[in-house]
């Protein structure tokens, strides 16, 4: 099939637009894309070019030299560059010499007198025209998908800032997660930075039961407005939630407070026991809130918070089953029998939870999501910034996200710290909090969430070539023993023995 091609055409008011331009598309490439620079002497190509790896660099000052002599100069950045010029080569068959294949495995290409390469660049190179224009410049961008969908969102994004009283401002990337969601800093002289968060609305994916959409049966927020709604509720409850300084909501753009770069991790990428039971207390106050199970958002959208119910939590825990099993026995699956014991087991306990303890349920609190704040008091300390698919749901699931961080050790005795600190906050509150109960209910949503991951990290490995988040394996692993101490995990315990998962020595 033959993609056709988008050309986006902007008019440059001078070298400060140039720039400009630059540092967005910085913020639009991807790993293997190759942008093509072309124009005669004097139109911008090494403005523009020096603009885009300074923004990848998040460094204003850095040397960028051409490679007019070199041919080709790299920087190994947070996304590699390779900066071509081709004025000087005598063949386009020297282009495999000079590395483009391998700048294009892991990093970006910029590509200076294209033209040089024949037909040899790859077929969804960005081709980028400056042409002088009047006192200023023309560019002209065109490129096939899914390159152009990313140069169009970059451009609604400038546009939208443009129209929104930040005209002329700076964009900086800040990250990216495995989601759809992006972030990048907003900066201008003498204003507070702020942060922008790129979030489109995504389509169903493919029915997987029932005949509906993951997204749908997990609830996962499809748009800004449970993220607008939560982030108004939190503040309105005392909690240090971003404001909302505005934004497009159709669009999913949304401008909001940067609360800081402070974690709950030292140098070492270590708990700073402090900073997590300042969490944990955080987490003990949210608990003992009500919270409205339906949200105002604008006039005319009400965000209702869904229900963390037993479909999402069996599903997620069938992770285990039809991932991290088949891992374990170099492919083998589950047979029929294996996979009803382990269903009714979980139907099991899930019925357990009936009477457990309900409120909002954050779903992410761990340390990605939270922003160490020293400058203020109380549980507005700490900061929270990842709630757009918070559920109603097991209080306990959250205080799991936290004592078995998934991403870094809490080794046992502060874990039994943290444990002691909820319950000694949760009693302050009045004689209503049962924590045998509570308890029980931590021990299956340990047990329901180990599961969940431990199945999700082979996925992510096997199914999306990503085998970095394998190295959460072991941790996720003791936190399923963990679990296990609890007589109401006995079922679940014995089965993962007889399956030979779920320890790690296995």
């Amino acid at each position: 099939m033959t993609l056709s091609s988008r050309a986006f055409t902007l008019t440059l008011a001078g070298e400060a637009d140039t720039i400009r331009l630059g540092q967005d598309l910085a913020l639009a490439l991807k790993p293997g894309d190759c942008l093509a620079l072309s124009g005669d002497l004097g139109a911008g190509k090494s403005t523009l070019a020096r603009a885009l790896i300074r923004a990848i660099a998040h460094d204003e000052a850095l040397e960028v030299p051409s490679p007019t002599f070199t041919l080709v100069q790299s920087y190994a950045l947070r996304l590699p560059v390779a900066h071509f010029d081709l004025y000087r080569i005598g063949d386009p068959s020297e282009l495999a010499e000079l590395g483009l294949d391998d700048a294009l495995d892991g990093g970006i290409a910029l590509v200076e007198w294209p033209e040089m390469a024949g037909g040899d660049l790859p077929a969804n190179t960005i081709h980028l025209k400056l042409e002088t224009d009047g006192n200023g410049r023309k560019a002209t961008i065109t490129a096939l998908e899914p390159q152009a969908s990313r140069i169009e969102r970059n451009r609604l994004i400038r546009t939208f800032l443009d129209r929104n009283g930040h005209a002329g401002a700076e964009r900086s990337h800040l990250t990216g997660d495995a989601s759809s969601r992006a972030y990048e800093y907003i900066l201008e002289a003498d204003k507070p930075r702020i942060i922008l968060m790129d979030a489109p609305r995504q389509p169903d994916g493919p029915p997987i039961r029932d005949g509906k959409p993951y997204s749908q049966i997990a609830h996962l927020a499809e748009d800004v407005y449970p993220f607008v709604a939560l982030a108004k509720t939190l503040r309105d409850k005392g909690l240090a939630a971003p404001t909302i300084y505005g934004g497009d909501y159709e669009a999913g753009i949304l401008l909001i407070e940067d609360l800081g770069t402070e974690g709950v991790l030292d140098a070492n990428s270590k708990p700073i026991p402090e900073r997590y039971r300042a969490s944990v207390a955080c987490l003990a106050h949210l608990h003992s809130i009500a919270f409205p199970r339906e949200i105002q958002v604008t006039e005319t959208h009400r965000h209702a918070i869904p229900d963390y119910d037993a479909t999402v939590m069996k599903m997620e825990a069938e992770l285990t089953l039809d991932w991290h099993l088949p891992w374990k026995r170099n492919g083998k699956a589950a047979t029929d029998a294996e996979r009803a014991d382990y269903l009714a087991i979980w139907d099991q306990l899930i019925t357990e939870l009936a009477d457990a303890e309900t409120n909002l349920v954050l779903r992410d609190f761990h340390s990605p999501n939270i922003i160490w704040r020293p400058e203020d008091e109380g549980v507005r300390r700490v900061g929270l910034i990842d709630f757009q698919d918070a559920m109603i749901g097991p209080t306990a699931y959250d205080l799991v996200s936290i004592v078995q961080d998934a991403r870094v050790t809490v080794e046992r005795d502060l874990v039994d710290v943290l444990m002691a600190d909820y319950m000694a906050l949760r009693h302050a509150q009045g004689p209503a909090f049962d924590e045998q109960n509570f308890r029980k209910a931590w021990a299956i949503m340990s047990a329901q969430r180990a599961c969940k991951l431990n199945g999700l990290w082979v996925r992510l490995l096997q199914r999306d070539g990503k085998p970095g988040y394998m190295k959460h394996m072991d941790r996720t692993l003791w936190h399923l023993q963990v679990a296990f101490e609890h007589e109401a995990l006995a079922p679940l315990r014995e089965w993962c023995a007889r399956a030979g998962i779920g320890s790690l020595n296995a």
